[in-house]
C-alpha cells in the first residue's frame, strides 16, 4: 500500500510538471561564477603577490573553472578582512581571503576589534611556512640583540594585534630589547618606504620569504640585517639569526613565545568563509593543492622570487584551532606581552 502511494505521488507531481529538483553539482555551482580572493593588505607586498599569483592559476583547477579576481581590503592590520569573512561574506564557496598569519593569535588573546573566530573558517591550504623576521636597515647602528640591549631602534608597526607589534614587544619584554615602536603603518610596502626614507630603522615583521619575494636587491645588496627570527626552528637559510624563542629564560615565556611562533605554520593560508556546503570546501581545498603542483603555477612563483611549501586546508585547520585553544595562563601572559602590560 505504501508503495502505491509512493508511485502515485511520483505520478502526480510528473504530470503537474513539478518534480524534485536533483542536487546541483559543485561544477554546476562554479560554472559562470566570479571567485574573488581578498586580500587584507594594501597593494605591493608578499601577501598581495601571493593572491594575486593564485588568482591566476586556481581557476584551471575548480570544477566549473569559475573566475577569479583578486581585490584589496585593507584595514587595522587584517582585522578588518578578518571580520568580513566571518559576517558579512558569502558563504557559498566565492569568497576567499589570504588571511594575515597571526589573525588566530589575534582571536586568542582577545585582541582590541576583533569579531571572528577562525576556527569556524573553512581553511583552504597554506603557500608557505617562511619564518617572520624582525629586521633592519643596514644604515642602523643596532646589528644585533645584544645591540638592541643597549641602544634604541625603531620599529615600524601596523599597531597592536599585528606580529610587526606583538613580535617587538615581545623582544622588549622578554628579551630586554629596546626597539622603540612606531605604529600606524598600513602594510608592508608602507613600512619599507619608511625604512627607505629613515624614518624608521625597520620593520617588526615580514617572512623571509618577502623579502626575497619583493626585495631580492636589498637582500643582493646587504641592505638588511636581520635580528631575530620568529619561529619554532631556525631557518636553514638564517642560521645566525636568533630565534625569539631562544631569548626566553622561564617555562612560562618560552610557552609564550612558542605560541607567538605558531602561526608561521601558515603564514599564507587561504581561507573561505564559515558555512561553505562541505562539497565546495572540498572542491576548493583539492583545486589549492592541484595548484601547488601545476607547473605553470610553479613556473610563475619561480620567477616572481615566491617559495612555494604548501600545507593542507585540513592541516592549517588544525594549527588554527590550537592556537585559539590554548591554555589561560599562556594566552593571558602573551596578551601582556603584545600590549606592553606588566604582569
Amino acid at each position: 500500500m505504501a508503495m502505491f502511494r509512493i508511485a502515485a505521488a511520483t505520478f502526480l507531481a510528473a504530470a503537474s510538471g513539478v518534480l524534485p529538483a536533483a542536487a546541483e553539482t559543485t561544477a554546476e555551482f562554479f560554472k559562470g561564477k566570479t571567485i574573488t580572493i581578498n586580500i587584507g593588505v594594501p597593494a605591493g607586498g608578499d601577501y598581495d603577490v601571493r593572491g594575486r599569483l593564485l588568482a591566476r592559476h586556481m581557476d584551471r583547477h575548480i570544477p566549473g573553472a569559475p573566475a577569479i579576481v583578486a581585490r584589496n581590503m585593507p584595514g587595522a592590520g587584517g582585522v578588518v578582512s578578518a571580520n568580513w569573512l566571518s559576517a558579512l561574506a558569502p558563504r557559498d564557496g566565492t569568497a576567499l581571503l589570504m588571511v594575515m598569519q597571526n589573525m588566530p593569535l589575534a582571536q586568542a588573546l582577545q585582541m582590541e576589534g576583533v569579531k571572528f573566530k577562525s576556527e569556524e573558517y573553512n581553511w583552504i591550504g597554506n603557500m608557505t611556512d617562511s619564518p617572520n623576521l624582525l629586521s633592519v636597515m643596514s644604515t642602523s647602528r643596532v646589528k644585533t640583540v645584544e645591540d638592541a640591549r643597549r641602544m634604541e631602534a625603531t620599529i615600524a608597526s601596523a599597531g597592536p594585534g599585528s606580529g610587526s607589534y606583538s613580535y617587538t614587544a615581545a623582544a622588549n619584554l622578554i628579551g630586554g630589547t629596546k626597539f622603540r615602536i612606531v605604529t600606524g603603518y598600513a602594510g608592508g610596502s608602507h613600512m619599507n618606504l619608511a625604512m627607505e626614507r629613515g624614518e624608521v630603522d625597520g620593520r617588526g615583521s615580514n617572512a623571509w620569504s618577502a623579502w626575497k619575494s619583493t626585495k631580492p636587491d636589498w637582500i643582493a645588496e646587504k641592505k638588511l640585517v636581520h635580528l631575530i627570527q620568529i619561529a619554532l626552528k631556525r631557518h636553514p637559510d638564517l642560521p645566525d639569526v636568533p630565534l625569539l624563542l631562544e631569548l626566553a629564560s622561564n617555562d612560562l615565556d618560552r610557552k609564550v613565545v612558542r605560541l607567538l611562533s605558531a602561526d608561521t605554520a601558515i603564514s599564507k593560508a587561504l581561507a573561505t568563509s564559515p558555512g561553505v556546503p562541505p562539497d565546495r570546501v572540498e572542491a576548493l581545498r583539492r583545486a589549492y593543492d592541484a595548484t601547488m603542483k601545476d607547473p605553470k603555477f610553479l613556473e610563475e612563483a619561480d620567477k616572481r622570487g615566491v617559495d612555494v611549501n604548501p600545507v593542507s586546508g585540513e592541516e592549517v585547520q588544525k594549527i588554527v584551532t590550537e592556537i585559539v585553544e590554548t591554555e589561560p595562563e599562556v594566552r593571558r601572559r602573551a596578551g601582556n606581552i603584545v600590549h606592553g602590560r606588566k604582569d
